[in-house]
């Protein structure tokens, strides 16, 4: 079995919080979007067409909400409890 090298990208701490929100929202967008539109219409012609366009205005609001709630949850609400 052929090993492939291991891609690490380097980058500041205080970006931590801005790229974990961007591939959260990215994963969540994709699979919220294709869910409902497997439910809503099914897999008709032209399915992939359609889930991008409605991926695309999903991740729209899916990456400034993450980002807001990933701040509120980190910020106010796992400061006030003591983990140990």
């Amino acid at each position: 079995m052929a090993k492939f090298p291991t891609v690490r990208i380097r980058t500041r701490r205080k970006y931590y919080r801005l790229i974990f929100t961007f591939l959260m929202a990215l994963m969540m967008s994709t699979i919220i979007s294709t869910a409902l539109l497997l439910i809503n219409v099914g897999f008709v012609e032209g399915f992939f067409i359609t889930l991008f366009n409605s991926w695309k205005y999903a991740f729209m609001v899916a990456w400034p909400s993450a980002y807001i709630c990933a701040y509120l949850i980190q910020e106010h609400l796992l400061s006030r409890i003591e983990f140990y």
